[in-house]
């Protein structure tokens, strides 16, 4: 028997069951990040995983009968529940993508992380959000450039997305938090492991005016190879991504290239013939994989414009239409309240037997009309 003991493939399991199971596949010897995302790509759920049999899981690409069998033995609740009590700690919240609230512009590309440890809030608005990307060894002229323009682009509503980084980074942040703006850092290491160290006192500005976050578990040292891997996400959140300043190698390029990949807009900054810290910017304009900005009027150009104070009033104020449901949906939806009912409850009232019901009242959760607690309570929300 393993940690989990609800059928994965049952459409009654619910997040917390894939959020104690993420982080059991995290705790498990020799499996770490890389090999978590490989076996929940292939088996689809966490807790799908601890189900899978040892012969399955040694098919998964870089599991061998050590690694599965370790999967396979793994029961330590204590060790999970020391996870959420420091997360609880620390307040940090732990979002997954079976998580109504995970961000849908990260969830749509072709390779979210499964989950993200937040420290601070995300917000509606922040799926208006440009990342800000640069050098570490940046030039007077860029953290000038980057700051202008995030200042202006925070002015018109935007949330600015870039990784605390020395340099171009730091400076978009900082730009963002002066102006009462909100900015979001992403890490490539744990939130217990803030890098570079330097930034913890910036960490904790953006913690108060947007957020910070990571995929990696609280204590993750920022290995070199988390920082490609979390560029990902700082394209993913957003519409589009800024370069501001690059070398001829970096991680901004690296970001840029994800941004095309995930059909997002790619900007750059032209910077002076010759500088060492403008070629990466100026080779991207020159191959036509970036637009040139010169101001913040080519950025906005560009991108759809946040929603307006009277565009927030109207939806608060405008219920949306119900979607269409089918019979057994609308029949399920009428036995429903605002209070919690048990599936058994539902069943008896509506005749329909336990099995077909779960599978509807999934489809009412995908409509966003339904919401399940634990223990098979379900409710309406609209």
């Amino acid at each position: 028997m393993t940690l989990f003991d609800a059928d994965p493939t049952a459409p009654d399991v619910d997040s917390d069951t894939e959020r104690r199971a993420l982080v059991a596949l995290m705790l498990v010897p020799n499996v770490g990040w890389s090999r978590a995302r490989t076996l929940i790509g292939h088996l689809k759920r966490p807790s799908a995983v601890f189900h899978a049999s040892k012969s399955v899981l040694t098919q998964v690409p870089g599991i061998g009968p050590r690694t599965a069998e370790a999967i396979r033995t793994f029961d330590d609740h204590t060790a999970v529940d020391r996870q959420f009590a420091r997360a609880d700690k620390m307040d940090v919240d732990l979002c997954t993508l079976w998580d109504t609230d995970y961000p849908e512009r990260l969830r749509h590309t072709y390779d979210p992380p499964p989950c993200l440890w937040i420290r601070g809030a995300l917000h509606p608005t922040d799926t208006h959000a440009l990342a800000v990307v640069g050098t570490r060894r940046c030039t007077d002229y860029g953290k000038g450039v980057a700051r202008d323009l995030t200042a202006a682009l925070v002015q018109h509503g935007y949330t600015i997305v870039s990784g605390l980084a020395f340099g171009i980074d730091a400076a978009a942040h900082r730009a963002a938090l002066k102006q009462g703006g909100r900015t979001l850092a992403v890490l490539g290491s744990g939130l217990a492991r803030i890098y570079p160290q330097k930034h913890t006192r910036l960490a904790r500005r953006i913690e108060d005016q947007g957020a910070v976050l990571s995929e990696y578990t609280l204590d993750e040292d920022p290995n070199a190879s988390n920082f490609p891997e979390r560029n990902r996400i700082v394209s993913g959140l957003t519409l589009g991504t800024l370069v501001v300043e690059s070398h001829e190698k970096g991680g901004a390029l690296i970001t840029a290239r994800l941004a095309v990949e995930q059909n997002r807009e790619v900007f750059a900054v032209p910077g002076p013939v010759g500088k060492s810290a403008s070629v990466g910017t100026n080779r991207l304009i020159q191959r036509g994989h970036a637009k040139l900005v010169l101001d913040v009027d080519d950025l906005l150009a560009e991108l759809p414009p946040p929603p307006t104070d009277t565009d927030n009033a109207a939806a608060a104020t405008a219920p949306e239409p119900m979607p269409e449901l089918s019979t057994s949906e609308q029949a399920l939806y009428e036995a429903l309240t605002r209070e919690p009912v048990h599936l058994d409850v539902l069943c008896a009232r509506t005749g329909i037997p336990p099995s077909q019901a779960l599978v509807h009242l999934l489809q009412l959760e995908f409509k966003g009309v339904v919401e399940q607690r634990a223990g098979k309570q379900f409710r309406r929300v609209r």
